[in-house]
């Protein structure tokens, strides 16, 4: 039978056939993973947004609680710059929850720097610009090459400020803090007129050490105007 010829024929068919059923096979395989890839539920990627339409304004209480809480986790307190507060409906300040503007709100006036008691009051349009800061100011109390980064030294620094709405008779004050110590201020009856330029110098006897400083100007107790600048970098020889 062997020798047969139909004996070969039906031996090329088992192999075609093997042949073809394992590509079926195979193709089916295939067919059932991407059906199940296919049918598998979409996953949703829309972002999670929560608007909060009435919110309160942040209390005393919880604007000590960001504090406390910036303090322990290691964060300086004096990393404010400007603070952000909008109005609301009824005409009450709101503060906006970020920690910056929430340190903003809970500073106080040391009380070494609050000896006097004003004769004259605030306005609406009492306010003082934002502080410049340099080390050369000209004639008219304009600072020279403005920045808040300066190198570590003995120089002085200028903060050049205008203010208007200013009364004889208030009370203003300056606190220079350094990383969120108080190391220099000053308080005194104001009697400089209703509007104009000013500044306030600072040249501490050790020199400036690398960190943090920021200078707040009080007014009648309340703080009107607050920035900070940055020591670091190589020494400056005075006058530079």
């Amino acid at each position: 039978m062997k020798r047969s010829p139909y004996f070969f024929m039906r031996l090329q068919a088992e192999k075609r056939l093997q042949t073809y059923s394992f590509a079926s096979l195979g193709l089916l395989a295939a067919s059932v993973v991407f059906a199940l890839y296919a049918l598998r539920p979409p996953v949703d990627n829309t972002p999670l947004v929560a608007v909060l339409t009435n919110a309160k304004p942040v209390t005393e209480e919880v604007a000590a609680l960001a504090v406390s809480a910036n303090t322990l986790a290691g964060v300086s307190a004096e990393t404010a710059v400007t603070p952000q507060i909008v109005t609301t409906a009824n005409g009450e300040p709101f503060f906006l929850a970020e920690a910056d503007t929430l340190v903003q709100a809970a500073l106080e006036l040391p009380e070494e720097f609050n000896r006097f008691e004003p004769t004259a009051e605030l306005s609406e349009n009492t306010a003082l610009g934002e502080i410049s800061f340099s080390t050369k100011i000209d004639d008219e109390y304009v600072a020279i090459d403005p920045t808040n980064i300066f190198a570590v030294g003995s120089y002085t620094v200028y903060a050049t400020f205008s203010y208007g709405g200013m009364k004889d008779g208030m009370v203003w004050a300056w606190v220079w803090r350094h990383d969120g110590e108080v190391v220099e201020g000053g308080n005194e009856v104001w009697n400089y007129g209703e509007d104009g330029p000013g500044y306030i110098y600072y040249n501490p006897e050790q020199g400036f050490r690398a960190g943090l400083y920021t200078l707040e100007v009080w007014v009648n107790g309340e703080l009107l105007t607050r920035s900070n600048m940055r020591m670091t970098g190589s020494a400056l020889s005075s006058g530079n």
